[in-house]
C-alpha cells in the first residue's frame, strides 16, 4: 500500500496495517481529496535535428507538434535523459481521489502473495485463505474497486455466532471502532498481551502460572489463532502426570495449542488453558477439549507402556529397515548404520578415551531406534528424547542415554549443543549424513523451501564444531574433515558423493555460519574476513575478537599492506625456499634473518605484536631488490624468499579484503 500510494501524487498520512486470522486492515490518514497537478515534459526530437538549417522546425520536429497540438512557440529546448530533445511543458491536472484509490485497491489486494496460496471459487485470485469479502472506503464514500469477481462495498463480517454476523459500516473512521465494539482486536501485540493476562488469571485460580517465557511463541501462535480471546481453563487426571513432562506438553502445546499450568516450583499442575475465539458455552468448550487431551493421553501412555513393555531396546533396530530415508539413500536402518561408523572415523581422529569409545559403540548400536516406536511414530518431534528415556528405563548406562539425546541436538537456531564426546560425534555423523548424501542425491534448498532440513543440517554441524572452542581436540575436527568422513562411508554404499560434493556441502554450511554471524551482529565486511577460518568454526569467535582490536592498531594496517603486496607479487602455488646460495644481496639477507628470527605464534595478534621488524624488512625488500628479476632462478629464489614469508602469516583471515574493514574502521 505505501509503495502503491508512493507511486501516485496523491498526499496521505501515516499507513497502518493489522491481521486477524480473518481480516487484513489498512488504514491510511489524511487522504487528500485530489492528486496535485503537475508539470510534465514531452519529449519530441533530439534538438539537433528539431530544426532545419533555416530555422524551420524539421518534419520530425512539424510531426511532433501535430501529435500534442502545440504551435513552434510552445517548443522549448530541455535536457531528458542525459540528450538535449526539443519539447512541451503539459500541465497535468491531479486525478481525484476514487480514481486513483480504485486501481490501487485493486492492485493491492490482486497482488497479496504468501509462502502457501490457495485458489477457490474464483479462479483468478490466489491467497493462503479464500478473500470473501472487500471494504474499501474513503470517509463515508465506498472506492470503485474490484478484485476480480469480488466487488468493494461497506458490508464487512464480525464474528459467526454474532447476532448481527454481517455489518455496514457507514464511513472509513468507524471500521476499527465498530470491530471493536463487537470484541475484535486487531492488533496482533494486544491479543498476546490478554492471552497471557487471562491465561495467568485462570491458572491462578488453581494455584498455578504459566511460564510466559518458556510459551512466549505458543502465545503469539495462538494470538494469531483468535479474533477475540476468550481464556477457558480445562483439567486431567492427575495419573497422566506420571508420563514425562516432555510427553505430555508436546501433546498440550504442539497437537492442541494449550497453555500448561505449572506450579511455584515449575512442576506441572493437571490444568491446562485454551483461548476461544469470542462468545461461547464455555463450560462445553472446555469439556470438549478434556475430551480431546484425555484420549490423546491415553494413547500416550498406552503407546509408553507398550514400547517399554519387552525391556529389549535391540528389538527395535531391526524396525528401521522398514523405514525409507531418501531415494538413494536407502532406509533409515542403512542410515544409522552410517551415522554409527561416521561417529566411529571421528572418534578414531580425536582419539576418544576407552570409557567414550564403550559409550560410543553401544550409542551406535541403538542410534536412531526409537524412530521405529510406536511413541515416535505417533510423535515425532520426542524424536531423540524417547530415545534417552527408554534407554534410561531398560537398564542403559547414563552416558549412553545422553548419547543417545544429543545425536538429535541442535534441532533449533536456540537449542543446545551436545555436551559429551559421544553425543558430540554421533550429533556431526548425523548432519553430515543427511548434508551430504542429499546433495549428492541432488536435493537442493532454494528460497525459503528447505523441505530436506539442508539448512538445518548444515547450521547443527557449524554450531556444534564452534562449542568445542575449549575442546583438547578441537584442531581433529574441522568441517571438511566430518564431511569427507560422511562422504567416504556413503561411496562404500555407491552413493556419489566426491570431492565435488564435499566442496558443495562445505560451501553451503560456511555460507550459512556466515549469515549466522551476520545475524549475531557481525559487520558484513568482519565476515568476510574470517572467510579462511569458517573450516575450523571452533577458531571463529577467536579471530573477530582480534581482528575487532587489531583494526584500530597502525602496525596491523602496515602488516596488511606488506602480506598484500607478497601476495600481489609471489604466484600460487610458489615454493616457500627462504636459503638460497643466490640471495646474497643486504636486503635479502636481512630479510631471511628476520624471518628465522621470526618466534612462532598461534595467533593473529601474537603475529602482529611480532611483526614489525618484518614489516620493516619486507619493505627495505621491496624498495632495493627488483623481485621479477630477468635470470629465471635468481627470481625464483627470490619468490621463494616472500613465499617463505607468507607461509609463515596467519591463514586465518583474507588478507586481500582486509582493505575494506580497514576503511570502514
Amino acid at each position: 500500500m505505501r509503495e502503491a500510494l508512493g507511486a501516485s501524487r496523491l498526499e496521505h498520512g501515516d499507513v497502518h496495517v493489522d491481521a486477524t486470522p480473518r481480516r487484513i486492515v489498512v488504514t491510511v490518514d489524511d487522504v487528500a481529496a485530489r492528486e496535485a497537478d503537475a508539470v510534465q515534459w514531452r519529449k519530441g526530437p533530439k534538438w539537433a535535428a528539431a530544426f532545419d538549417d533555416s530555422g524551420a522546425p524539421s518534419k520530425a520536429l512539424r510531426g511532433f507538434m501535430r501529435g500534442q497540438g502545440v504551435e513552434p512557440a510552445d517548443v522549448q529546448e530541455a535536457e531528458i535523459g542525459g540528450n538535449t530533445h526539443a519539447a512541451v511543458r503539459v500541465n497535468v491536472p491531479g486525478r481525484g481521489v476514487l480514481d486513483v484509490l480504485g486501481p490501487l485497491v485493486t492492485q493491492v489486494v490482486t497482488g497479496l502473495r504468501a509462502d502457501k496460496n490457495m485458489r477457490w471459487s474464483d479462479p483468478e485470485l490466489s491467497y493462503s485463505r479464500a478473500i470473501r469479502w472487500l471494504v474499501a472506503l474513503w470517509g463515508p464514500v465506498v472506492v470503485p474497486a474490484a478484485a476480480s469477481r469480488l466487488v468493494a462495498g461497506r458490508t464487512t463480517h464480525v464474528h459467526r455466532l454474532d447476532v448481527q454476523p454481517a455489518v455496514d459500516i457507514a464511513s472509513a473512521e468507524e471500521l476499527r471502532p465498530a470491530l471493536a465494539e463487537r470484541g475484535i482486536e486487531l492488533s496482533v501485540t494486544r491479543r498476546r498481551e490478554q492471552v497471557l493476562a487471562r491465561a495467568q488469571e485462570l491458572a491462578a485460580e488453581v494455584g498455578g502460572h504459566i511460564d510466559a517465557e518458556a510459551t512466549a511463541g505458543l502465545v503469539a501462535e495462538i494470538a494469531n489463532l483468535v479474533e477475540t480471546p476468550v481464556g477457558i481453563r480445562g483439567d486431567f487426571a492427575a495419573r497422566y502426570l506420571e508420563l514425562p513432562e516432555q510427553v505430555l506438553t508436546t501433546v498440550m502445546a504442539t497437537h492442541q495449542r494449550y497453555l500448561p499450568v505449572r506450579d511455584a516450583d515449575g512442576a506441572l499442575l493437571p490444568h491446562f488453558i485454551t483461548m476461544a475465539n469470542g462468545a461461547c458455552d464455555e463450560a462445553a468448550v472446555a469439556r470438549g477439549n478434556e475430551s480431546v487431551l484425555r484420549a490423546r493421553y491415553e494413547d500416550a501412555l498406552f503407546f509408553w507402556n507398550t514400547d517399554l513393555e519387552s525391556g529389549d531396546l535391540d528389538a527395535f533396530v531391526p524396525g528401521l529397515d522398514k523405514l525409507t530415508f531418501a531415494d538413494g539413500l536407502g532406509s533409515v536402518g542403512l542410515r544409522a548404520r552410517r551415522i554409527a561408523d561416521v561417529a566411529t572415523v571421528l572418534g578414531q581422529l580425536v582419539h576418544v578415551t576407552d570409557a567414550d569409545r564403550t559409550t560410543l559403540n553401544r550409542a551406535g548400536e541403538l542410534i536412531k531406534f526409537d524412530l521405529a516406536t510406536q511413541m515416535v511414530i505417533e510423535m515425532s518431534s520426542l524424536a531423540g528424547f524417547v530415545a534417552g528415556e527408554y534407554a534410561r528405563r531398560t537398564g542403559e548406562s547414563e552416558a549412553v542415554a545422553t548419547a543417545l539425546v544429543e545425536t538429535e541436538q541442535p534441532r533449533t537456531s536456540a537449542d543446545a549443543t551436545p555436551e559429551t564426546v559421544p553425543g558430540v560425534l554421533l550429533a556431526l555423523a548425523d548432519r553430515a549424513d543427511l548434508l551430504v548424501g542429499l546433495l549428492a542425491t541432488g536435493a537442493k534448498a532454494t528460497g525459503s523451501s528447505d523441505p530436506f532440513g539442508l539448512r538445518r543440517a548444515a547450521l547443527g554441524i557449524v554450531r556444534i564444531l564452534r562449542s568445542l572452542h575449549q575442546a583438547p581436540f578441537v584442531e581433529a575436527l574441522t568441517l571438511r574433515t566430518v564431511l569427507q568422513a560422511a562422504a567416504d562411508r556413503l561411496r562404500a554404499q555407491d552413493v556419489a558423493a566426491g570431492p565435488e560434493q564435499v566442496q558443495t556441502a562445505a560451501e553451503f554450511a560456511e555460507s550459512r555460519f556466515a549469515q549466522l554471524l551476520r545475524d549475531e551482529g557481525i559487520r558484513a565486511e568482519l565476515v568476510t574476513a574470517v572467510g579462511p577460518a569458517m573450516d575450523r568454526p571452533a577458531r571463529v569467535d577467536q579471530t573477530l575478537a582480534e581482528l575487532d582490536a587489531l583494526l584500530d592498531r597502525a602496525d596491523f594496517a602496515a602488516l596488511v599492506a606488506v602480506v598484500q603486496r607478497i601476495n600481489r607479487i609471489v604466484p600460487p602455488g610458489t615454493a616457500a625456499r627462504p636459503a638460497s646460495d643466490l640471495l646474497t644481496e643486504k636486503a635479502e639477507l636481512a630479510l631471511r634473518d628476520t624471518l628465522a628470527a621470526l618466534p612462532p605464534s598461534s595467533s593473529l595478534t601474537g603475529f602482529t605484536d611480532d611483526s614489525a621488524d618484518l614489516v620493516a624488512s619486507v619493505n627495505t625488500f621491496f624498495d632495493a631488490i627488483l623481485v621479477m628479476a630477468p635470470q629465471e632462478e635468481l627470481r625464483q629464489a627470490r619468490l621463494g624468499l616472500l613465499a617463505a614469508v607468507a607461509e609463515r602469516v596467519p591463514g586465518d583471515v583474507d588478507w586481500a579484503g582486509l582493505d575494506t574493514a580497514l576503511s570502514v574502521r
